[in-house]
């Protein structure tokens, strides 16, 4: 029985905990990404394989960490291991904003592809706001249900929403125009300023590659279950991925694909009919389903580890009768609503919208990235009878090379998510140090209290 798992209940096997990484990472980023990356040209689809390959760096980091520290938390974890309490605590606070600002933009994306059924979302966005909140809390529900029906769930969504994208990343090439690929860069910027913007909007689509990490106490055998899930998951999406986005340039016209607010429809629709452009939308539709579904459950999971631990405020820590961590995720979805709310009664469109959510939402996350790429190194010195030299030089090499990705990402998104990036982190140091106060005072009493029984 794991002590992150009282009750002993292992909910979620090898099946579902891919799907959990494939559900998570294959979401609502393929399905409208395009549409962002047009105005930047084919040098995207470059970005993209640039992108896999650091995404699969950061896949071997979370394998290696999940082998080496099988507890719940998955990045918060891994850095309090390495670093200690203070980037722990700090680890935990960004990756939360990161999972409770991706869903409001996975939602956004939602009703995104619901315009091809409704198009009067397109322009009334009060009523697109109403749609992307209730689909929040519906998945709210769902995860208060419990971690079983959350698995279950995201198992089928994942299932579901591969099919039309298989269709197109396999089918789809034989559609392809190469004229369409021209401009190579139509950004205006040098190609390294280019390929940097693009790797940072194609990493939002890798963003849940250490889902399976999270909830390692509702994991069975978690040591060997969450490494070869998430490698397995981080394949599977870099391959539908980079087929997928090379299908849907070279189908529609980089000025078209730019105004689109369903882009794998419409390369559907340009190659197999109308018919094609209603299936594929639906199956963009079940995917931000599931990927809502499955940052969900991340969004109770990880301030729940850190409440466990004292690093984060008690109430976090709280399960339901049907050991769900209900108040941690209704106060994350509570954040989620004010998000949307903000962004809804302005006047930017859907895309733009979506843009400014996925930068926050990545360079939040690229934060606990990057500490735990360093993690496996210090975890190591610290405790060298756990490691050998073959062990050392491979989270050596691997870690400086997820590092150096996660930076360089950090400077592609740009001035602005930078600073608003930076202000929501530096927003948890108070937190901290009122969790310390709280913590002295609980300390001061009990002693206080020992002195007196004496």
């Amino acid at each position: 029985m794991s002590k992150d798992n009282p009750g002993g209940r292992r909910a979620l096997g090898f099946w579902m905990c891919t799907a959990l990484v494939v559900g998570n990472v294959i979401g609502s980023g393929i399905f409208l990404l395009p549409a962002t990356l047009a105005p930047y040209g084919s040098i995207s689809i470059l970005g993209w394989v640039f992108t896999s390959l650091g995404a699969l760096s950061l896949a071997l980091v979370f394998a290696r960490l999940a082998a080496l520290v099988p507890k719940s938390g998955g990045p918060y974890a891994y850095t309090r291991a390495g670093f200690g309490d203070f980037a722990g605590f700090w680890i935990a606070w960004g990756y939360w904003i990161a999972v409770w600002s991706g869903n409001a933009a996975v939602a956004v994306a939602f009703v995104s592809y619901l315009t091809v059924f409704l198009p009067v979302l397109k322009d009334q966005l009060w009523l697109a706001g109403a749609i992307a909140l209730a689909t929040v809390w519906l998945a709210t529900w769902i995860n208060c249900r419990g971690v079983e029906e959350a698995g279950a769930t995201q198992l089928v969504t994942a299932v579901l929403k591969l099919l039309p994208l298989i269709a197109i990343a396999t089918l789809g090439l034989l559609w392809i125009d190469t004229e369409n690929f021209r401009p190579f860069n139509a950004s205006g910027e040098s190609t390294f300023s280019a390929l940097s913007a693009t790797a940072a909007l194609t990493l939002w689509s890798f963003l849940g590659l250490e889902s399976a990490t999270v909830p390692a106490g509702d994991v069975e055998n978690p040591s060997r279950t969450i490494p070869r899930a998430t490698i397995c998951g981080t394949l599977v999406a870099a391959t539908v991925y980079i087929l997928g986005m090379i299908a849907v340039m070279g189908v529609v016209p980089m000025e078209e694909l730019a105004q689109s607010n369903a882009p794998f429809s419409d390369a559907a629709s340009a190659m197999w009919g109308s018919w094609a452009y209603y299936a594929v939308a639906v199956g963009a539709i079940v995917s931000c389903l599931g990927t809502i579904n499955g940052f969900t459950l991340l969004q109770g999971q990880v301030p729940m580890a850190a409440a466990r631990d004292g690093l984060f405020p008690r109430r976090f820590a709280a399960v339901s009768k049907r050991g769900v961590p209900a108040q941690a995720l209704i106060i994350s979805s509570i954040l989620i609503t004010i998000l949307l709310v903000m962004n809804y009664s302005g006047s930017s469109g859907l895309v733009e919208i979506f843009e400014f959510i996925i930068l926050l939402a990545t360079l939040t996350t690229l934060v606990p990235y990057a500490f735990c790429a360093l993690a496996e190194l210090l975890i190591y010195f610290q405790e060298p009878a756990r490691c050998d030299r073959r062990r050392l030089v491979g989270s050596g090499v691997i870690g400086a090379v997820a590092f150096v990705y996660a930076v360089w990402t950090v400077f592609g998104s740009g001035p602005d998510v930078v600073i608003y990036g930076i202000i929501l982190l530096l927003l948890g140091m108070p937190v901290y140090v009122w969790l310390k106060r709280e913590q002295a005072v609980i300390a001061l009493g009990t002693a206080t209290s020992d002195r007196s029984d004496r």
